[in-house]
């Protein structure tokens, strides 16, 4: 199964259930998807604990109020179906509810920076 997905999966059921952090297993792709979130405000702090093979990342979930703050995620790149947007295709996509997450050359971005930077890659997820 996709690690991204399952990491998603994680951080929505925790918001579902009301729970102040969730820990997902390491890794430097989710490590910097986390931190994408975090910088966006759709979670709190992010912190990589553990040594060597044991390590993890405890996500700090982030409320208004009683509601979540992610209130939904969706997967557009999928292990049987990779979509890759260049630029024209990111403003097109800019203009739909939340944010989008790209992986490009750069490293993980949203939309709005990989416009910025005139690159395009691939649409990893969408967070609203």
């Amino acid at each position: 199964m996709d690690a991204i997905a399952n990491m998603i999966v994680q951080i929505k059921n925790g918001n579902n259930a009301g729970k102040a952090s969730v820990v997902v297993p390491y890794s430097n792709f989710k490590y910097a998807i986390a931190l994408l979130l975090e910088r966006e405000k759709y979670v709190g702090t992010v912190v990589k604990k553990g040594k060597k093979v044991k390590k993890f990342i405890e996500i700090d979930l982030v409320y208004d109020g009683s509601a979540p703050r992610i209130r939904g995620a969706r997967k557009i790149s999928k292990l049987s179906r990779r979509r890759y947007y260049g630029v024209a295709d990111i403003a097109a996509e800019r203009r739909r509810l939340g944010t989008l997450v790209l992986s490009t050359p750069k490293g993980i971005l949203t939309g709005k920076e990989a416009q910025k930077e005139k690159m395009g890659g691939e649409a990893l997820l969408r967070v609203w």
